[in-house]
């Protein structure tokens, strides 16, 4: 097989090898190729362009960049579709359909006949599905995102996709801004196609690919709208043809080492609480185990040096003028695996070295003036954080990291539609308790961590209070959020064990998540507790996903899908 390029690779099998070639090459032919094109190293090139997926506007543009670089280095390339997913626009949630994705592409990559494969991605879960998806077919493939978009303004102040969508519609229900301020800035809040402008998930993920070295160096930040992003892709398809030649594959690439690269990244850039859940997929598909107590002590010592929101106050486009990614890495050096391996065939340590020079700017800190301190991103335990649930204390209200509260307990995500306007037994001092939205709960643990406060308490200024929950939320969100609560509710967590008036307290300091409910309240509680009766009927994708899908701590992957046991951990 390796001795065969092109669509010589990976046969139909018709039981005659020289038969399957024949009929290949007289059906290609009808695409108008001439024996000299299907003599050439073949570039696939995944399409994720959709109508419904405003992030990936820019891929047709994209993708005859990528063409005119395979070309120009001596390929052939052809683009083949795949399932494209956008956060918004897909039900109940993207997170559902990752791992529809990651299998999607995974199994184009094992069947279509080419010897590197340029994967186009952006919008949130899209970039984790294909690394995903490469890390099991493993085959030489490399990243190339779609950009984030620009900032915006409104009313003479900057804004941008997505901290401040969250932040306006808080206003709004707040009563502190009217309905056609409202209308008026959501047509300000997306100016350009591209992913969200600030460090949310899509961000945070090219930042890490980049880290790891399935990207080419500058790649992450570069917006999607520019010139510059044409270039890179251009690059890309170049460097494909190359990685086909020097047969560099995934797994020599995602090692353990370049997984703690891109998990240093994500404390450092103040990234999302998502890609946690993400790295541990794609880490889980190559054998290799999420040490969350061992992240713990590396977000101890790893500061927040980028000053995005929603941890602080810039963009993407304004981190991408103060030199991206190489900033960031360049002074990070003295904490990364230096040796790591990247698509380029060079080292980490190497292409730190050869980037441009830094200069004045603002965006990127010193590892000793730091934005943050302490990690970005913490895990907790505790008798309500069972395994593990993890907060982004660097986007907390400081007075809210060490509190005790009143549970105030909502049992669905249609419990929490039902009510969350309509409550009056509520104050800002309690502490919001939302379950069952977990990976089997909901299905899909979808970014309603987010809790939205309380009308009657939005309406009185209240702006933040400390919510639980075992789903997620929007890397682009804010506020004192515990995510990711393990076992979920609907297995029997201890979110299911949760009543109303229990006093919870969270101290963030000391890494813990506790109620005060005695063990032996708890075990009567445990031995009352009844799962929720399966979904009558359940079929097809839904009854696959909620009979094999995994807890947050094993990245919400399919069981039948991950390299099991595990050979390694990182960080």
């Amino acid at each position: 097989m390796d001795d065969k390029i092109g669509i010589q690779r990976g046969l139909t099998s018709y039981g005659d090898e020289d038969f399957s070639l024949y009929l290949r090459t007289a059906f290609i032919k009808a695409m108008g190729y001439t024996d000299e094109a299907l003599g050439l190293p073949v570039i696939g090139i995944v399409n994720t362009f959709s109508g419904f997926n405003p992030c990936h506007g820019n891929v047709p543009l994209i993708i005859e960049a990528v063409k005119r670089g395979v070309m120009l280095a001596g390929g052939l390339p052809i683009e083949f579709p795949t399932i494209s997913l956008h956060e918004s626009f897909t039900y109940p949630t993207s997170m559902y359909l990752r791992n529809l994705m990651s299998m999607d592409t995974e199994e184009m990559l094992r069947a279509l006949p080419m010897d590197a494969c340029v994967l186009i991605g952006g919008c949130d879960k899209t970039v984790p599905a294909q690394l995903m998806a490469a890390a099991s077919a493993d085959v030489p493939a490399i990243s190339l995102v779609t950009g984030p978009m620009l900032s915006s303004s409104h009313r003479g102040k900057r804004i941008g996709a997505c901290t401040d969508c969250r932040r306006f519609w808080g206003e709004y229900r707040g009563g502190r801004i009217k309905e056609d301020e409202l209308k008026e800035v959501t047509g300000q809040l997306v100016p350009s196609v591209g992913t969200c402008g600030v460090m949310g998930t899509a961000s945070t993920m090219a930042c890490m690919t980049e880290a790891m070295g399935m990207m080419l160096p500058g790649g992450a930040t570069i917006p999607a709208v520019l010139s510059e992003r044409l270039r890179h892709s251009e690059e890309t398809g170049a460097h494909a043809v190359k990685l086909s030649k020097m047969k560099l594959k995934p797994s020599e690439i995602m090692t353990p080492a370049a997984l703690k690269n891109a998990l240093r990244v994500l404390l450092a850039v103040g990234g999302s609480t998502n890609c946690l859940v993400h790295l541990a997929a794609i880490a889980g598909r190559l054998g290799v185990q999420l040490d969350m107590d061992a992240f713990n002590t590396l977000g101890a010592e790893t500061p927040v040096l980028v000053d995005l929101k929603p941890s602080g106050k810039y963009y993407m486009d304004d981190l991408h003028r103060a030199g991206g990614m190489a900033v960031v890495l360049r002074e990070l050096k003295p904490l990364l695996n230096l040796d790591c391996m990247t698509i380029t065939g060079r080292t980490l340590g190497e292409e730190i070295e050869a980037s441009p020079e830094p200069f004045t700017q603002d965006v990127v800190r010193t590892i000793t003036n730091p934005i943050h301190s302490g990690g970005s991103l913490v895990f907790l335990k505790g008798n309500l954080a069972g395994n593990g649930a993890i907060i982004k204390q660097s986007a907390c209200s400081p007075d809210l990291l060490k509190h005790s509260g009143r549970a105030v307990v909502f049992d669905s995500l249609n419990d929490l539609a039902d009510r969350i306007d309509t409550i009056k037994d509520v104050n800002k001092e309690d502490v919001l308790v939302l379950r069952n939205a977990g990976p089997k709960g909901a299905p899909g643990m979808p970014e309603a961590g987010y809790i939205p406060i309380p009308k009657v308490l939005a309406k009185q200024g209240v702006i933040d209070m400390v919510r639980i929950s075992d789903c997620r939320m929007s890397g682009t969100a804010f506020g004192t959020v515990v995510l990711h609560a393990e076992p979920e509710a609907a297995v029997g967590g201890p979110l299911a064990l949760v009543e109303n008036g229990d006093i919870i307290t969270l101290d963030v300091a000391n890494r813990t998540l506790t109620m005060d409910v005695d063990a032996e309240e708890l075990e009567r509680r445990r031995a009352a507790w009844v799962p929720a009766p399966p979904v009558e009927g359940e079929r097809g994708y839904r009854k696959l996903f909620v009979e094999h899908v995994n807890q947050a701590g094993e990245g919400v992957d399919f069981d039948f899908l991950t390299n099991r046991p595990f050979t390694a951990k990182t960080p």
